[in-house]
Protein backbone atom coordinates (compact mmCIF):
# COMPACT_ATOMS: atom_id res chain seq x y z
CA UNK A 1 0.00 0.00 0.00
CA UNK A 2 2.98 2.42 0.99
CA UNK A 3 4.69 1.93 -2.47
CA UNK A 4 1.62 3.03 -4.56
CA UNK A 5 1.25 5.92 -2.47
CA UNK A 6 5.14 7.16 -3.64
CA UNK A 7 4.87 6.59 -6.62
CA UNK A 8 1.85 8.66 -6.83
CA UNK A 9 3.58 11.50 -5.35
CA UNK A 10 6.85 11.15 -7.35
CA UNK A 11 5.01 11.86 -10.65
CA UNK A 12 3.11 14.48 -9.12
CA UNK A 13 6.24 16.29 -7.92
CA UNK A 14 8.10 15.07 -11.23
CA UNK A 15 5.24 17.26 -13.29
CA UNK A 16 5.06 20.44 -11.11
CA UNK A 17 8.59 20.50 -11.14
CA UNK A 18 8.71 20.25 -14.62
CA UNK A 19 5.44 23.27 -15.06
CA UNK A 20 6.74 26.99 -16.80
CA UNK A 21 4.73 30.27 -15.30
CA UNK A 22 0.88 30.26 -17.16
CA UNK A 23 -2.32 32.32 -16.17
CA UNK A 24 -5.03 30.59 -14.91
CA UNK A 25 -7.36 33.74 -15.32
CA UNK A 26 -6.81 36.78 -16.90
CA UNK A 27 -8.75 39.99 -16.74
CA UNK A 28 -11.62 40.51 -19.46
CA UNK A 29 -13.05 43.74 -20.36
CA UNK A 30 -15.31 45.19 -17.42
CA UNK A 31 -18.15 47.23 -17.69
CA UNK A 32 -18.48 49.74 -14.24
CA UNK A 33 -20.72 52.30 -13.18
CA UNK A 34 -19.33 54.93 -11.95
CA UNK A 35 -19.09 55.08 -7.91
CA UNK A 36 -18.70 51.35 -7.79
CA UNK A 37 -15.88 48.75 -7.78
CA UNK A 38 -14.47 47.78 -10.23
CA UNK A 39 -12.63 44.33 -9.80
CA UNK A 40 -10.31 43.02 -12.69
CA UNK A 41 -9.23 39.45 -11.70
CA UNK A 42 -5.92 37.78 -12.76
CA UNK A 43 -4.74 34.27 -11.67
CA UNK A 44 -1.08 32.52 -12.54
CA UNK A 45 0.33 29.47 -12.09
CA UNK A 46 3.87 27.73 -11.64
CA UNK A 47 4.91 31.60 -11.18
CA UNK A 48 6.21 33.01 -7.41
CA UNK A 49 7.78 36.04 -8.48
CA UNK A 50 6.59 39.81 -8.97
CA UNK A 51 3.54 40.80 -9.99
CA UNK A 52 2.20 44.25 -11.24
CA UNK A 53 -0.69 45.90 -13.46
CA UNK A 54 -0.47 48.58 -15.85
CA UNK A 55 -3.17 51.32 -16.76
CA UNK A 56 -2.74 52.22 -20.63
CA UNK A 57 0.88 50.75 -20.70
CA UNK A 58 1.88 52.81 -17.15
CA UNK A 59 2.84 50.14 -14.18
CA UNK A 60 0.93 51.30 -11.31
CA UNK A 61 3.23 48.89 -9.04
CA UNK A 62 4.20 45.71 -7.71
CA UNK A 63 3.03 46.22 -3.78
CA UNK A 64 -0.36 45.04 -2.73
CA UNK A 65 -1.88 48.16 -1.96
CA UNK A 66 -0.23 50.05 -4.70
CA UNK A 67 1.29 53.19 -3.11
CA UNK A 68 0.41 56.42 -4.80
CA UNK A 69 -3.04 55.04 -5.92
CA UNK A 70 -5.34 55.45 -2.96
CA UNK A 71 -8.51 53.85 -4.41
CA UNK A 72 -6.36 50.82 -6.18
CA UNK A 73 -5.37 47.30 -4.54
CA UNK A 74 -4.50 44.46 -5.20
CA UNK A 75 -6.36 41.42 -3.49
CA UNK A 76 -5.90 37.71 -3.69
CA UNK A 77 -3.32 34.64 -2.37
CA UNK A 78 0.10 35.37 -3.62
CA UNK A 79 1.14 32.19 -2.40
CA UNK A 80 -2.09 30.73 -4.32
CA UNK A 81 -0.70 33.01 -7.51
CA UNK A 82 -3.99 35.40 -6.67
CA UNK A 83 -3.39 39.06 -8.01
CA UNK A 84 -6.78 40.82 -8.58
CA UNK A 85 -6.81 44.45 -9.15
CA UNK A 86 -9.63 46.32 -7.23
CA UNK A 87 -10.58 50.01 -7.75
CA UNK A 88 -13.53 52.01 -5.86
CA UNK A 89 -14.75 54.25 -6.56
CA UNK A 90 -14.80 54.23 -10.17
CA UNK A 91 -14.14 57.45 -11.48
CA UNK A 92 -14.43 58.57 -15.17
CA UNK A 93 -10.17 58.64 -15.27
CA UNK A 94 -10.00 55.23 -14.50
CA UNK A 95 -11.56 54.10 -17.97
CA UNK A 96 -8.61 52.54 -19.44
CA UNK A 97 -6.61 49.36 -20.75
CA UNK A 98 -5.70 47.01 -18.00
CA UNK A 99 -3.07 43.83 -18.33
CA UNK A 100 -1.83 41.78 -15.36
CA UNK A 101 2.09 41.23 -15.78
CA UNK A 102 4.70 38.53 -14.41
CA UNK A 103 7.66 40.28 -15.10
CA UNK A 104 9.94 37.86 -14.13
CA UNK A 105 8.51 35.55 -16.68
CA UNK A 106 7.89 38.42 -19.22
CA UNK A 107 4.35 37.34 -19.29
CA UNK A 108 1.54 39.80 -20.30
CA UNK A 109 -2.50 39.24 -19.86
CA UNK A 110 -4.55 40.31 -22.68
CA UNK A 111 -5.57 44.08 -22.27
CA UNK A 112 -8.97 44.26 -20.46
CA UNK A 113 -10.70 47.49 -21.29
CA UNK A 114 -12.92 48.96 -18.08
CA UNK A 115 -15.51 51.19 -19.02
CA UNK A 116 -17.00 53.69 -16.73
CA UNK A 117 -20.79 54.41 -16.83
CA UNK A 118 -22.06 57.50 -16.11
CA UNK A 119 -25.75 57.64 -15.33
CA UNK A 120 -27.64 60.57 -16.52
CA UNK A 121 -29.28 62.78 -14.61
CA UNK A 122 -33.03 63.53 -14.34
CA UNK A 123 -34.04 65.46 -17.55
CA UNK A 124 -35.25 69.28 -17.28
CA UNK A 125 -38.44 70.21 -19.54
CA UNK A 126 -38.55 73.74 -20.45
CA UNK A 127 -41.05 75.91 -19.28
CA UNK A 128 -41.97 73.03 -16.67
CA UNK A 129 -43.17 71.99 -13.86
CA UNK A 130 -46.47 73.85 -15.88
CA UNK A 131 -46.67 73.96 -19.45
CA UNK A 132 -49.23 76.64 -20.23
CA UNK A 133 -50.75 75.60 -23.69
CA UNK A 134 -53.42 76.64 -26.18
CA UNK A 135 -56.00 74.21 -27.57
CA UNK A 136 -55.81 73.27 -30.99
CA UNK A 137 -53.04 75.04 -31.66
CA UNK A 138 -49.81 72.82 -32.23
CA UNK A 139 -46.73 72.92 -29.76
CA UNK A 140 -43.81 71.64 -28.78
CA UNK A 141 -42.39 70.39 -25.63
CA UNK A 142 -38.91 70.45 -25.05
CA UNK A 143 -36.82 67.98 -22.94
CA UNK A 144 -33.40 67.99 -22.44
CA UNK A 145 -30.23 66.06 -20.58
CA UNK A 146 -27.39 68.12 -19.47
CA UNK A 147 -24.06 66.36 -17.79
CA UNK A 148 -21.29 63.54 -18.22
CA UNK A 149 -23.44 60.42 -18.83
CA UNK A 150 -22.32 58.01 -20.59
CA UNK A 151 -23.59 56.27 -23.06
CA UNK A 152 -25.32 59.10 -24.24
CA UNK A 153 -29.10 59.15 -22.62
CA UNK A 154 -32.23 57.95 -24.42
CA UNK A 155 -34.84 60.73 -23.92
CA UNK A 156 -38.57 59.25 -23.70
CA UNK A 157 -42.20 60.58 -23.03
CA UNK A 158 -44.60 59.10 -21.24
CA UNK A 159 -48.39 59.47 -20.31
CA UNK A 160 -50.36 57.64 -18.10
CA UNK A 161 -47.45 54.95 -18.67
CA UNK A 162 -48.30 54.75 -22.43
CA UNK A 163 -45.20 55.86 -24.53
CA UNK A 164 -45.87 58.52 -27.02
CA UNK A 165 -44.69 58.58 -30.41
CA UNK A 166 -44.22 61.41 -33.04
CA UNK A 167 -40.92 62.86 -30.50
CA UNK A 168 -37.71 63.80 -32.42
CA UNK A 169 -34.08 63.56 -31.15
CA UNK A 170 -31.31 65.94 -30.75
CA UNK A 171 -28.00 65.78 -29.74
CA UNK A 172 -25.37 68.64 -29.34
CA UNK A 173 -21.62 68.05 -29.47
CA UNK A 174 -19.30 70.03 -27.59
CA UNK A 175 -15.26 70.69 -29.39
CA UNK A 176 -14.06 68.09 -28.00
CA UNK A 177 -16.18 65.18 -29.50
CA UNK A 178 -18.18 64.60 -26.37
CA UNK A 179 -21.66 65.20 -25.43
CA UNK A 180 -22.83 68.21 -24.14
CA UNK A 181 -26.19 67.78 -23.97
CA UNK A 182 -29.31 65.54 -25.76
CA UNK A 183 -32.74 67.13 -26.29
CA UNK A 184 -35.98 65.20 -27.20
CA UNK A 185 -38.77 67.53 -28.47
CA UNK A 186 -42.68 66.19 -28.31
CA UNK A 187 -45.10 67.86 -31.03
CA UNK A 188 -48.05 67.77 -30.53
CA UNK A 189 -52.03 69.45 -30.86
CA UNK A 190 -53.74 69.52 -27.68
CA UNK A 191 -57.38 69.23 -26.84
CA UNK A 192 -59.12 70.68 -23.60
CA UNK A 193 -59.03 66.67 -22.43
CA UNK A 194 -55.32 67.38 -22.16
CA UNK A 195 -55.98 70.21 -19.58
CA UNK A 196 -54.46 68.72 -15.90
CA UNK A 197 -52.76 65.62 -17.96
CA UNK A 198 -48.95 65.00 -16.90
CA UNK A 199 -46.37 64.14 -19.36
CA UNK A 200 -43.24 62.52 -18.06
CA UNK A 201 -39.72 62.78 -19.77
CA UNK A 202 -37.65 59.56 -19.02
CA UNK A 203 -33.90 60.25 -19.70
CA UNK A 204 -32.67 55.89 -20.02
CA UNK A 205 -29.46 54.57 -20.52
CA UNK A 206 -27.02 51.77 -19.83
CA UNK A 207 -25.71 52.90 -16.89
CA UNK A 208 -29.54 53.24 -15.73
CA UNK A 209 -31.69 51.18 -17.21
CA UNK A 210 -34.68 52.08 -15.15
CA UNK A 211 -33.91 56.06 -16.43
CA UNK A 212 -35.01 58.90 -14.59
CA UNK A 213 -37.98 60.67 -14.79
CA UNK A 214 -39.20 64.53 -15.20
CA UNK A 215 -42.76 65.12 -14.67
CA UNK A 216 -44.71 68.09 -16.60
CA UNK A 217 -48.06 68.98 -15.99
CA UNK A 218 -50.06 70.72 -19.19
CA UNK A 219 -52.42 73.96 -18.29
CA UNK A 220 -54.56 74.70 -21.22
CA UNK A 221 -55.97 77.49 -22.48
CA UNK A 222 -59.04 76.41 -24.43
CA UNK A 223 -62.02 78.20 -26.15
CA UNK A 224 -65.25 77.04 -24.89
CA UNK A 225 -66.70 73.29 -25.19
CA UNK A 226 -70.43 73.98 -25.07
CA UNK A 227 -73.26 71.46 -24.88
CA UNK A 228 -76.71 72.65 -25.73
CA UNK A 229 -79.92 71.32 -24.71
CA UNK A 230 -84.07 72.13 -25.02
CA UNK A 231 -86.59 71.14 -23.03
CA UNK A 232 -88.78 69.56 -24.02
CA UNK A 233 -87.20 68.51 -27.70
CA UNK A 234 -90.29 67.59 -28.58
CA UNK A 235 -93.20 70.40 -28.41
CA UNK A 236 -96.71 71.21 -29.90
CA UNK A 237 -96.76 74.68 -31.85
CA UNK A 238 -97.23 77.62 -29.69
CA UNK A 239 -95.72 75.65 -26.12
CA UNK A 240 -92.89 77.27 -24.26
CA UNK A 241 -89.36 75.73 -24.85
CA UNK A 242 -86.16 76.29 -22.54
CA UNK A 243 -82.91 76.22 -23.93
CA UNK A 244 -80.15 75.75 -21.54
CA UNK A 245 -75.92 76.35 -23.01
CA UNK A 246 -73.75 75.14 -20.89
CA UNK A 247 -69.98 75.50 -21.65
CA UNK A 248 -66.35 74.59 -20.02
CA UNK A 249 -63.70 76.93 -21.03
CA UNK A 250 -60.21 78.47 -19.85
CA UNK A 251 -60.03 80.93 -19.24
CA UNK A 252 -63.48 81.73 -18.29
CA UNK A 253 -66.52 82.63 -20.69
CA UNK A 254 -66.59 85.97 -21.72
CA UNK A 255 -70.22 86.23 -23.27
CA UNK A 256 -73.44 84.41 -25.10
CA UNK A 257 -74.71 85.33 -28.23
CA UNK A 258 -78.20 83.32 -29.21
CA UNK A 259 -79.16 82.96 -32.26
CA UNK A 260 -82.41 81.24 -34.75
CA UNK A 261 -81.30 79.95 -38.31
CA UNK A 262 -78.55 82.27 -38.23
CA UNK A 263 -80.18 85.62 -37.53
CA UNK A 264 -79.14 87.07 -33.70
CA UNK A 265 -82.01 87.05 -31.30
CA UNK A 266 -82.77 90.25 -29.89
CA UNK A 267 -82.49 90.58 -26.24
CA UNK A 268 -81.31 86.97 -25.24
CA UNK A 269 -78.39 87.52 -22.48
CA UNK A 270 -76.87 84.17 -20.79
CA UNK A 271 -77.00 81.27 -21.07
CA UNK A 272 -80.58 80.47 -20.73
CA UNK A 273 -83.43 81.34 -23.44
CA UNK A 274 -87.13 81.05 -23.45
CA UNK A 275 -89.27 81.07 -26.55
CA UNK A 276 -92.73 80.34 -27.92
CA UNK A 277 -92.53 77.32 -30.62
CA UNK A 278 -94.12 77.77 -33.36
CA UNK A 279 -92.97 75.69 -37.37
CA UNK A 280 -90.40 77.99 -38.05
CA UNK A 281 -88.11 76.19 -35.17
CA UNK A 282 -88.35 73.10 -37.27
CA UNK A 283 -86.12 73.65 -40.07
CA UNK A 284 -84.53 77.25 -38.21
CA UNK A 285 -82.34 75.04 -35.70
CA UNK A 286 -81.34 77.86 -32.48
CA UNK A 287 -77.80 78.21 -32.10
CA UNK A 288 -75.48 79.36 -28.59
CA UNK A 289 -72.27 80.75 -29.42
CA UNK A 290 -69.60 81.24 -26.27
CA UNK A 291 -66.57 83.13 -26.01
CA UNK A 292 -63.80 83.81 -23.69
CA UNK A 293 -60.15 85.28 -24.66
CA UNK A 294 -59.08 82.29 -25.93
CA UNK A 295 -61.84 81.73 -29.17
CA UNK A 296 -65.55 80.51 -29.37
CA UNK A 297 -67.80 77.96 -30.07
CA UNK A 298 -71.09 77.08 -31.47
CA UNK A 299 -73.57 74.59 -30.81
CA UNK A 300 -77.13 74.63 -32.33
CA UNK A 301 -80.10 72.08 -32.17
CA UNK A 302 -83.27 72.35 -33.64
CA UNK A 303 -86.84 71.13 -31.85
CA UNK A 304 -89.44 68.50 -32.89
CA UNK A 305 -92.50 70.96 -33.40
CA UNK A 306 -95.04 69.54 -33.97
CA UNK A 307 -97.99 71.49 -35.68
CA UNK A 308 -100.78 71.32 -38.11
CA UNK A 309 -100.66 71.54 -42.23
CA UNK A 310 -99.23 74.65 -43.48
CA UNK A 311 -99.79 75.59 -47.45
CA UNK A 312 -96.14 75.66 -48.75
CA UNK A 313 -97.12 75.48 -52.36
CA UNK A 314 -100.12 76.58 -53.82
CA UNK A 315 -101.30 74.29 -57.14
CA UNK A 316 -101.23 76.60 -60.38
CA UNK A 317 -103.23 76.77 -63.12
CA UNK A 318 -103.02 74.22 -65.70
CA UNK A 319 -103.97 74.70 -69.41
CA UNK A 320 -103.94 71.41 -71.53
CA UNK A 321 -105.22 70.40 -75.08
CA UNK A 322 -107.46 67.89 -75.49
CA UNK A 323 -106.86 64.45 -74.79
CA UNK A 324 -103.48 65.00 -73.09
CA UNK A 325 -102.66 64.08 -69.11
CA UNK A 326 -103.01 67.04 -66.97
CA UNK A 327 -101.00 67.57 -63.80
CA UNK A 328 -101.64 69.60 -60.67
CA UNK A 329 -98.95 70.10 -57.64
CA UNK A 330 -99.98 70.89 -54.46
CA UNK A 331 -97.44 70.96 -51.02
CA UNK A 332 -98.37 71.25 -47.56
CA UNK A 333 -95.80 71.55 -44.93
CA UNK A 334 -96.26 70.26 -41.42
CA UNK A 335 -95.30 67.94 -38.33
CA UNK A 336 -96.44 64.96 -38.61
CA UNK A 337 -96.67 65.30 -42.16
CA UNK A 338 -100.50 65.73 -43.16
CA UNK A 339 -102.80 63.62 -45.44
CA UNK A 340 -103.64 65.51 -48.58
CA UNK A 341 -106.40 64.59 -50.40
CA UNK A 342 -108.05 65.95 -54.10
CA UNK A 343 -111.94 66.49 -54.58
CA UNK A 344 -113.61 68.22 -57.44
CA UNK A 345 -115.60 71.96 -56.39
CA UNK A 346 -118.85 71.06 -55.65
CA UNK A 347 -118.05 66.93 -55.47
CA UNK A 348 -116.83 65.02 -52.23
CA UNK A 349 -115.46 62.28 -53.89
CA UNK A 350 -111.48 61.40 -53.28
CA UNK A 351 -109.37 61.79 -57.41
CA UNK A 352 -106.33 61.04 -55.35
CA UNK A 353 -104.01 61.45 -52.39
CA UNK A 354 -100.76 63.00 -51.72
CA UNK A 355 -99.11 66.07 -53.49
CA UNK A 356 -100.02 65.43 -56.94
CA UNK A 357 -102.88 64.73 -58.95
CA UNK A 358 -102.80 63.27 -62.30
CA UNK A 359 -106.53 63.35 -64.38
CA UNK A 360 -105.10 61.06 -67.70
CA UNK A 361 -106.83 62.09 -71.13
CA UNK A 362 -108.89 65.73 -70.04
CA UNK A 363 -111.83 65.78 -72.37
CA UNK A 364 -113.91 69.30 -71.97
CA UNK A 365 -116.23 67.18 -68.84
CA UNK A 366 -112.61 67.56 -66.89
CA UNK A 367 -112.69 71.66 -67.25
CA UNK A 368 -113.06 72.72 -63.44
CA UNK A 369 -111.56 73.76 -60.53
CA UNK A 370 -109.57 71.10 -57.89
CA UNK A 371 -109.30 71.17 -54.59
CA UNK A 372 -106.34 70.49 -52.59
CA UNK A 373 -106.94 70.13 -49.17
CA UNK A 374 -105.49 69.00 -46.00
CA UNK A 375 -107.15 68.17 -42.57
CA UNK A 376 -106.16 70.30 -39.08
CA UNK A 377 -102.96 68.77 -37.00
CA UNK A 378 -103.32 66.94 -33.63
CA UNK A 379 -103.73 70.65 -31.62
CA UNK A 380 -106.72 71.37 -34.31
CA UNK A 381 -104.94 74.00 -36.12
CA UNK A 382 -103.66 74.51 -39.61
CA UNK A 383 -105.18 72.83 -42.19
CA UNK A 384 -107.42 74.15 -45.27
CA UNK A 385 -107.98 74.05 -48.47
CA UNK A 386 -106.48 75.46 -51.92
CA UNK A 387 -107.58 75.04 -55.42
CA UNK A 388 -106.39 75.57 -59.12
CA UNK A 389 -108.21 75.89 -62.32
CA UNK A 390 -108.06 73.21 -65.06
CA UNK A 391 -108.80 74.42 -68.74
CA UNK A 392 -108.86 72.52 -71.47
CA UNK A 393 -107.90 73.82 -74.80
CA UNK A 394 -110.33 72.65 -77.42
CA UNK A 395 -112.52 74.24 -80.44
CA UNK A 396 -114.22 77.03 -79.37
CA UNK A 397 -117.95 76.63 -78.02
CA UNK A 398 -120.37 79.04 -79.55
CA UNK A 399 -123.64 79.95 -78.20
CA UNK A 400 -126.53 81.87 -79.60
CA UNK A 401 -127.63 84.54 -77.02
CA UNK A 402 -131.53 85.83 -76.92
CA UNK A 403 -131.91 88.63 -79.11
CA UNK A 404 -135.01 90.80 -79.03
CA UNK A 405 -137.34 90.76 -81.80
CA UNK A 406 -137.29 93.80 -84.83
CA UNK A 407 -139.58 96.42 -86.75
CA UNK A 408 -138.97 96.50 -90.10
CA UNK A 409 -137.21 99.08 -91.58
CA UNK A 410 -136.21 99.79 -87.32
CA UNK A 411 -132.57 98.93 -85.68
CA UNK A 412 -131.74 95.28 -84.88
CA UNK A 413 -129.47 93.25 -82.61
CA UNK A 414 -128.34 90.09 -82.42
CA UNK A 415 -125.69 88.05 -80.00
CA UNK A 416 -123.28 84.92 -79.82
CA UNK A 417 -121.37 83.74 -76.56
CA UNK A 418 -118.01 81.94 -77.56
CA UNK A 419 -116.01 80.28 -75.05
CA UNK A 420 -112.76 79.16 -75.78
CA UNK A 421 -109.37 78.24 -74.92
CA UNK A 422 -106.70 79.15 -76.26
CA UNK A 423 -108.57 82.65 -77.50
CA UNK A 424 -110.10 82.65 -80.78
CA UNK A 425 -108.25 84.15 -82.94
CA UNK A 426 -111.27 86.43 -84.18
CA UNK A 427 -115.13 86.09 -83.80
CA UNK A 428 -117.23 86.39 -87.80
CA UNK A 429 -120.67 86.75 -88.43
CA UNK A 430 -121.05 85.60 -91.48
CA UNK A 431 -124.87 85.68 -94.02
CA UNK A 432 -126.04 85.38 -97.53
CA UNK A 433 -123.98 87.69 -99.14
CA UNK A 434 -121.21 89.04 -96.61
CA UNK A 435 -119.39 88.32 -93.50
CA UNK A 436 -118.09 90.57 -91.05
CA UNK A 437 -115.52 90.27 -87.89
CA UNK A 438 -115.21 93.66 -86.87
CA UNK A 439 -115.81 97.35 -87.34
CA UNK A 440 -119.00 97.93 -90.06
CA UNK A 441 -120.19 97.07 -93.34
CA UNK A 442 -123.06 99.12 -95.04
CA UNK A 443 -126.16 98.18 -92.08
CA UNK A 444 -123.85 95.99 -90.54
CA UNK A 445 -121.86 96.54 -87.22
CA UNK A 446 -120.15 93.91 -85.11
CA UNK A 447 -118.47 94.53 -81.63
CA UNK A 448 -116.74 91.85 -79.69
CA UNK A 449 -116.15 92.20 -76.07
CA UNK A 450 -115.38 90.08 -72.76
CA UNK A 451 -118.11 87.80 -71.30
CA UNK A 452 -118.85 88.77 -67.33
CA UNK A 453 -118.37 85.52 -66.82
CA UNK A 454 -116.60 82.53 -68.24
CA UNK A 455 -117.87 79.05 -67.65
CA UNK A 456 -115.12 77.46 -65.21
CA UNK A 457 -112.41 75.16 -67.32
CA UNK A 458 -113.54 76.58 -70.93
CA UNK A 459 -111.26 79.92 -70.91
CA UNK A 460 -112.53 83.04 -71.37
CA UNK A 461 -115.83 84.53 -72.68
CA UNK A 462 -116.58 86.79 -75.54
CA UNK A 463 -119.90 88.17 -76.54
CA UNK A 464 -119.89 89.12 -79.94
CA UNK A 465 -122.98 91.70 -81.17
CA UNK A 466 -124.64 91.98 -84.77
CA UNK A 467 -125.92 95.27 -84.95
CA UNK A 468 -128.81 95.65 -88.13
CA UNK A 469 -129.61 99.14 -89.06
CA UNK A 470 -132.91 99.65 -90.81
CA UNK A 471 -133.60 95.99 -91.06
CA UNK A 472 -135.27 94.56 -94.54
CA UNK A 473 -137.64 91.52 -95.44
CA UNK A 474 -134.74 89.23 -96.33
CA UNK A 475 -132.85 89.84 -92.88
CA UNK A 476 -136.07 87.64 -91.20
CA UNK A 477 -135.79 84.89 -93.09
CA UNK A 478 -131.81 84.46 -93.72
CA UNK A 479 -129.36 83.16 -91.02
CA UNK A 480 -126.69 84.68 -89.04
CA UNK A 481 -123.75 82.56 -89.04
CA UNK A 482 -121.73 83.16 -85.82
CA UNK A 483 -118.20 81.58 -85.87
CA UNK A 484 -114.64 81.52 -83.97
CA UNK A 485 -111.48 80.04 -84.81
CA UNK A 486 -108.47 79.35 -82.70
CA UNK A 487 -105.71 76.87 -82.95
CA UNK A 488 -107.38 73.45 -82.07
CA UNK A 489 -110.60 74.17 -84.85
CA UNK A 490 -114.00 75.94 -85.25
CA UNK A 491 -116.92 76.34 -83.71
CA UNK A 492 -120.33 77.98 -84.53
CA UNK A 493 -123.90 78.56 -84.43
CA UNK A 494 -127.03 79.75 -86.33
CA UNK A 495 -128.64 83.05 -85.09
CA UNK A 496 -132.06 84.26 -86.46
CA UNK A 497 -133.76 87.31 -86.24
CA UNK A 498 -137.09 87.88 -85.00
CA UNK A 499 -139.96 89.96 -86.56
CA UNK A 500 -142.47 92.42 -84.54
CA UNK A 501 -145.50 93.76 -86.43
CA UNK A 502 -147.16 97.16 -85.48
CA UNK A 503 -150.63 96.25 -85.46
CA UNK A 504 -150.15 94.92 -81.37
CA UNK A 505 -148.80 98.01 -80.58
CA UNK A 506 -151.18 100.20 -81.85
CA UNK A 507 -154.29 97.75 -79.98
CA UNK A 508 -152.02 98.81 -77.18
CA UNK A 509 -151.74 102.28 -77.35
CA UNK A 510 -155.37 102.62 -78.04
CA UNK A 511 -156.31 99.93 -75.11
CA UNK A 512 -154.35 102.57 -72.64
CA UNK A 513 -155.92 105.62 -73.86
CA UNK A 514 -159.18 104.35 -73.95
CA UNK A 515 -158.61 103.32 -69.89
CA UNK A 516 -157.28 106.53 -69.29
CA UNK A 517 -160.15 108.66 -70.87
CA UNK A 518 -162.46 106.69 -68.63
CA UNK A 519 -160.55 107.48 -65.19
CA UNK A 520 -160.31 111.43 -66.76
CA UNK A 521 -164.39 111.74 -66.74
CA UNK A 522 -164.83 109.49 -63.22
CA UNK A 523 -162.40 112.31 -61.64
CA UNK A 524 -164.31 115.30 -63.50
CA UNK A 525 -167.80 113.87 -62.16
CA UNK A 526 -166.62 113.66 -58.72
CA UNK A 527 -165.69 116.90 -58.33
CA UNK A 528 -168.75 118.76 -60.10
CA UNK A 529 -170.70 117.10 -57.84
CA UNK A 530 -168.94 118.29 -54.40
CA UNK A 531 -168.91 121.65 -56.08
CA UNK A 532 -172.79 121.62 -56.94
CA UNK A 533 -173.27 120.50 -53.23
CA UNK A 534 -171.28 123.23 -52.03
CA UNK A 535 -173.82 125.46 -53.26
CA UNK A 536 -177.16 124.86 -52.27
CA UNK A 537 -179.13 126.82 -50.45
CA UNK A 538 -179.00 127.06 -46.41
CA UNK A 539 -175.90 124.96 -46.73
CA UNK A 540 -172.96 125.97 -44.45
CA UNK A 541 -170.23 124.74 -46.03
CA UNK A 542 -167.87 124.23 -42.76
CA UNK A 543 -171.14 122.23 -40.85
CA UNK A 544 -172.95 120.45 -43.32
CA UNK A 545 -171.84 116.99 -44.58
CA UNK A 546 -171.56 115.43 -47.86
CA UNK A 547 -172.19 112.15 -45.77
CA UNK A 548 -173.02 110.93 -42.52
CA UNK A 549 -171.83 107.06 -42.35
CA UNK A 550 -171.97 105.12 -39.39
CA UNK A 551 -170.45 101.57 -40.76
CA UNK A 552 -169.69 98.22 -39.47
CA UNK A 553 -167.61 99.76 -36.75
CA UNK A 554 -170.46 102.21 -35.50
CA UNK A 555 -173.04 100.24 -36.10
CA UNK A 556 -175.30 102.81 -37.90
CA UNK A 557 -176.79 102.68 -41.45
CA UNK A 558 -175.07 104.37 -44.30
CA UNK A 559 -176.91 107.99 -44.76
CA UNK A 560 -176.04 109.59 -48.70
CA UNK A 561 -176.69 113.24 -49.76
CA UNK A 562 -179.35 113.36 -51.71
CA UNK A 563 -177.21 114.98 -54.95
CA UNK A 564 -174.34 112.29 -54.35
CA UNK A 565 -174.78 108.72 -56.13
CA UNK A 566 -172.36 106.14 -54.11
CA UNK A 567 -169.37 106.99 -56.57
CA UNK A 568 -169.18 110.65 -55.99
CA UNK A 569 -170.38 110.09 -51.95
CA UNK A 570 -166.60 108.96 -51.51
CA UNK A 571 -164.36 111.25 -52.98
CA UNK A 572 -167.15 114.09 -51.78
CA UNK A 573 -166.63 112.88 -48.05
CA UNK A 574 -162.88 113.00 -48.14
CA UNK A 575 -162.91 116.23 -49.91
CA UNK A 576 -165.24 117.41 -47.04
CA UNK A 577 -162.74 115.60 -44.50
CA UNK A 578 -160.25 117.09 -45.94
CA UNK A 579 -161.36 120.56 -46.21
CA UNK A 580 -162.50 120.60 -42.53
CA UNK A 581 -158.96 119.54 -41.33
CA UNK A 582 -157.79 122.31 -42.86
CA UNK A 583 -159.86 125.37 -41.53
CA UNK A 584 -161.11 123.42 -37.52
CA UNK A 585 -160.73 120.48 -36.11
CA UNK A 586 -163.69 118.28 -36.82
CA UNK A 587 -165.58 118.01 -33.68
CA UNK A 588 -168.70 114.78 -33.60
CA UNK A 589 -171.45 115.04 -31.21
CA UNK A 590 -174.01 112.66 -30.71
CA UNK A 591 -176.86 115.18 -32.20
CA UNK A 592 -174.80 115.73 -35.30
CA UNK A 593 -174.56 112.00 -35.74
CA UNK A 594 -178.45 111.86 -35.45
CA UNK A 595 -178.88 114.33 -38.62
Amino acid sequence: MLVPTLLVLFFCLRGRAGLSPHFLQQPEDLVVLLGDEARLPCALGAYWGLVQWTKDGLALGGERDLPGWSRYWISGNAVSGQHDLHIRPVELEDQASYECQATQAGLRSRPAQLHVLVPPEAPQVLGGPSVSLVAGIPANLTCRSRGDARPTPELLWFRDGVRLDGATFHQTLLKEGTTGSVESILSLTPSSHDDGATLVCRARSQAMPAGKDTAVTLSLQYPPVVTLSAEPQTVQEGEKVTFRCQATAQPPVTGYRWAKGGSPVLGARGPMLVVVADASFLTAPVSCEVSNAVGSANRSTALDVQFGPILQAKPKPVSVDLGNDAFFTCVWRGNPLPRVTWTRRGDAQVLASGPTLRLPAVGPEDAGDYVCKAEPGLSGLGGGAAEARLTVNAPPVVTALHSAPAFLRGPARLQCLVFASPAPEAVIWSWDDGFLAAGSRGRFLVETFPAPEGRGGQGPGLISVLHISGTQESDFSRGFNCSARNRLGEGGTRVSLGRRDLLPMVRIVAGVAAVAMTLLTIITGVVLCCWRHSKEPGTNPRKQRCIQFKGPRGGGDRQRAPSCTQTTVTWCWMRRGLWRQRTQPMVTTRSEESV
